[in-house]
């Protein structure tokens, strides 16, 4: 069949499709065809690909959220024991510091360690009490006096205390005498108790009063 006789199909059809030569019969149902696929993928099977591909890309989500959790369940014991360090660690570290009952012999500690070495204090003043979120900064202004070796020595018997002890702005001069003077910030730090920690929590960020809150417990 040549083009010429294809086309003469088309030609002149009538109202009945069922009249119709083969050539536009087939035609017809191609275009039919055609536009069922294309509705039903507009309409139906394009949301049902994206529907698949989210789920593929859930399926992925899960399956890594499944592997980190096995590998939780397999390194199980071994968190357990970490979690075991780190609580003995920072008990460690609360028992390095003092409560309120111990601050007046902690203080006693600090200026028995100038004395034993020999200085001669000409201040030592607690400050009021920084008041952090679990803890409490206790500065205490210090000037002694004495040789090179003995102002070293008290450095030192402060970093051996059992309690945390920082010196801080440090400035040392010579006097006329020969002798050395050592103006320093010595910082200690005590733990809040249950109640302190309770409404220190309860302060909005910010509120006054989160300083010198424990002013009196340094004395």
């Amino acid at each position: 069949m040549d083009f010429k006789q294809l086309s003469a199909q088309f030609q002149n059809l009538s109202n009945d499709p069922g009249t119709w030569p083969i050539a536009p019969k087939v035609a017809t149902l191609v275009f039919i065809l055609a536009a069922l696929v294309a509705g039903g993928w507009y309409f139906y099977w394009s949301g049902q690909l994206e529907r698949l591909e989210a789920e593929r890309a859930k399926e992925v989500q899960l399956l890594e959220a499944y592997r980190g959790k096995m590998q939780q369940a397999i390194n199980l014991d071994e968190l357990k024991k970490q979690k075991v360090q780190v609580s003995q660690y920072v008990l460690a570290l609360e028992r390095q510091l003092p409560g309120k009952a111990e601050m007046d012999a902690l203080l006693s500690d600090i200026n028995t360690a100038g004395l034993g070495r020999g200085l001669v204090f000409e201040l030592f003043k607690p400050s009021g009490a920084v008041v952090k979120q679990y803890y409490a900064e206790i500065p205490i202004s210090i000037k002694v006096n004495g040789g090179f070796h003995d102002i070293a020595s008290f450095s030192s018997d402060l970093a051996g205390l059992p309690r945390i002890v920082t010196l801080n702005n440090m400035n040392i001069a010579v006097l006329p005498t020969g002798s050395l003077a050592l103006d320093a910030t010595a910082k200690t730090f005590r733990y809040l108790d249950p109640q302190e920690q309770a409404a220190q929590q309860a302060k909005p960020a910010g509120a006054p009063g989160a300083q010198g809150a424990a002013a009196g417990a340094a004395k």
